[in-house]
């Protein structure tokens, strides 16, 4: 069960940030995409004005899930201060266990309640310094897409609340399913929450995408030996100007953006298949085992042994040593 606290009262209606953020909610958690994975969420809207919510600020009671969505101006501004219930009912879920999950200045919410203290937020990097000043015992983090800290999960605005609700459902429900999900809503594979929230990307000229179909076709051949300079051949660029354009576009280098891109699907043939680490690392274009592991257990924390164990509990042991 998912449930997302909107703000009680404030300004008649819905600000369009919250309802984009609630649509956002909406289209990963309260569609029924029982096709993907059975059963699905249930989601729950709470304490916001009618006709947005379905339940009052009692409904975040059994939630597995919170999503704060953004807050009201006034609430970052510092002029106004949130509804004491409102605070109070999500200090109640997190004390009952739930995963508590900010989008944007949703941020101000978690950390009035006290939940952000000791922890790595993010939120838009126009209210990072409000958001520091105001609650010094944050580590307030606005270079990247969103955080994650077990129990409590902060994004930054707009699309990066979209990564967020995705990265929460390859948690669930695994790589595949989440993969299969930003398919269907069409939009790229979640992207890893590291990521900065800004990078130049100039538009090319004349309207031709001449990188993405590149890097679309580095994907699909990743089991295969690549180097900067195939993929500056096949996207028409020298290898400099390849370079320069993946760094404006995707904020790191073409090697580390292949090597992420070998780590995900290293992780979804972990999730997926039973696949021996050896062929894992064959498939994925990481090589070797021990090639596997360090670049895995470098990136995750894990060795790929104990995130199967971790994302597949029934998982047989393997030779991962």
């Amino acid at each position: 069960m998912v449930a997302v606290a909107l703000v009680p009262g404030g300004t008649p209606g819905i600000s369009p940030w919250d309802l984009y953020e609630l649509s956002v909610a909406t289209m990963v958690f309260g569609i029924p995409h029982t096709d993907l994975a059975d059963p699905w969420y249930g989601l729950r809207v709470c304490g916001g004005p009618a006709p947005h919510s379905t339940h009052g600020l009692d409904g975040l009671t059994g939630a597995h899930t919170v999503i704060v969505p953004s807050v009201p101006d006034g609430v970052v501004d510092g002029g106004e201060t949130l509804p004491g219930d409102f605070v109070e009912a999500l200090r109640a879920a997190a004390d009952g266990g739930a995963r508590m999950v900010s989008m944007c200045s949703g941020a101000f919410a978690l950390a009035a309640a006290g939940l952000l203290d000791g922890h790595r937020a993010t939120l838009h990097r126009e209210y990072a310094p409000q958001l520091a000043a105001r609650h010094p015992g944050i580590d307030v983090d606005a270079s990247v897409l969103y955080t994650d800290e077990d129990t409590v999960l902060t994004s930054a605005g707009a699309a990066a609340g979209l990564d967020l609700c995705l990265h929460l459902v390859r948690k669930d429900l695994g790589a595949t399913v989440a993969g299969a999900l930003a398919q269907r809503l069409v939009v790229p594979a979640p992207r890893p929450g590291d990521r900065p929230q800004f990078v130049e990307a100039p538009l090319p000229p004349g309207g031709r995408d001449l990188l993405g179909p590149a890097l679309q076709w580095a994907q699909e051949h990743l089991h295969e030996p690549l180097t900067v300079d195939d993929l500056a051949r096949r996207a028409h660029m020298s290898p400099r100007t390849f370079h320069r354009r993946v760094r404006e576009t995707h904020g790191t280098t073409p090697l580390q953006w292949l090597l992420q891109q070998r780590v995900a699907r290293a992780q979804m043939l972990l999730e997926s298949t039973d696949l021996p680490v050896e062929r894992v690392g064959e498939h994925s274009g990481l090589g070797t085992a021990a090639n596997l592991r360090r670049h895995f257990t470098r990136a995750l924390g894990l060795s790929p042994t104990a995130y199967r164990r971790a994302v597949t509990p029934s998982a047989p042991p393997s030779t991962d040593r």
